[in-house]
This record gives structure tokens, C-alpha cells and sequence, in this order.
């Protein structure tokens, strides 16, 4: 019994574009992290707050630790926030950071990647690259199935 119709060249396409979209997710993420490196304003700041998140039932590892962290504008303004992927082993409630943010929306765009904390970079990337090379092989066996290579 075929569930979906064209069988295994219509899986190919369809996990191929999702995965791939998750691909182009990932590289949008490092992009604007990179951006704010670059470009943004930089401040000090610490992280104010380390919790565990439920991710909901059905989860394999249904908590997860979140960081918040906490930083003054240059015209005086204290911003909360959290961030992706700190880093392998996180950081200490009250340890210092830098921050990177854009000085229109600094509660929104806001990062601490940078010296000592390359989590935010490096996990973007490597779903990139890795969801990219599979969406890739996926979308050249569907190419190859229909008889287009």
C-alpha cells in the first residue's frame, strides 16, 4: 500500500524541502548573529538567570536549561534576554558577558556570541550545513529517481 502518491521519489522531494528548509531556518539565524558581531552595539553584561524550560510531554529530553541575560543601553536602558546555545558547559548565574545588539530593538536582537561564548554561531552553522548536505542528497535522489541526472 503506497501512502503517498509517486511512492519513494515524493518522500525524497518532501523530507528534501523540509530539510532544507530547516537548512535556510539555521543559515537566517547565523546570519543575523553574525550580523550583530560585526555591527551592533557592544556592552557588558551578565547572565541574570539560569531555568529549566518543559518542553511538553513526547519530549525524549523534556527540559531544557534556558539563559537569561542582562545588559544597559547606551542611553540607559536595561534589556533581559535569552539566547540560543550559550555554550557546552553554560554560564554561571551573575558571570559577565558581551553583548552584541542592534540599537533599534535591543530586546529582540540581541546576542552574547562572541569571545568565550561561540555557542550561538556554532549551532546555526552546523544545522546548516549538516540539514543542508542532507536535503541536497535528498533532492539529487529524487532528481535521479524521475531520470533528470
Amino acid at each position: 500500500m503506497q501512502i503517498l502518491p509517486g511512492g519513494t521519489a515524493t518522500f525524497l522531494l518532501l523530507f528534501g524541502l523540509l530539510l532544507g528548509a530547516f537548512a535556510v531556518r539555521s543559515a537566517l539565524r547565523l546570519n543575523r548573529v553574525l550580523r550583530l558581531v560585526r555591527r551592533g552595539e557592544h556592552a557588558e553584561g551578565r547572565c541574570a538567570d539560569r531555568r529549566t524550560v518543559d518542553r511538553g510531554p513526547g519530549m525524549e529530553r523534556s527540559y531544557a536549561t534556558e539563559y537569561v541575560f542582562a545588559f544597559r543601553t547606551r542611553d540607559g536602558r536595561e534589556i533581559e534576554f535569552t539566547d540560543h546555545a550559550p555554550g557546552p558547559f553554560g554560564f554561571e548565574v551573575g558571570a559577565p558577558v558581551r553583548v552584541s545588539y542592534d540599537p533599534a530593538d535591543p530586546a529582540r536582537k540581541a546576542t552574547v556570541a562572541g569571545p568565550g561564548a561561540w555557542g550561538p554561531v556554532l549551532m546555526p552553522a552546523v544545522f546548516a550545513i549538516v540539514l543542508g548536505a542532507f536535503a541536497v542528497g535528498l533532492l539529487l535522489g529524487f532528481a535521479a529517481m524521475r531520470g533528470w541526472l
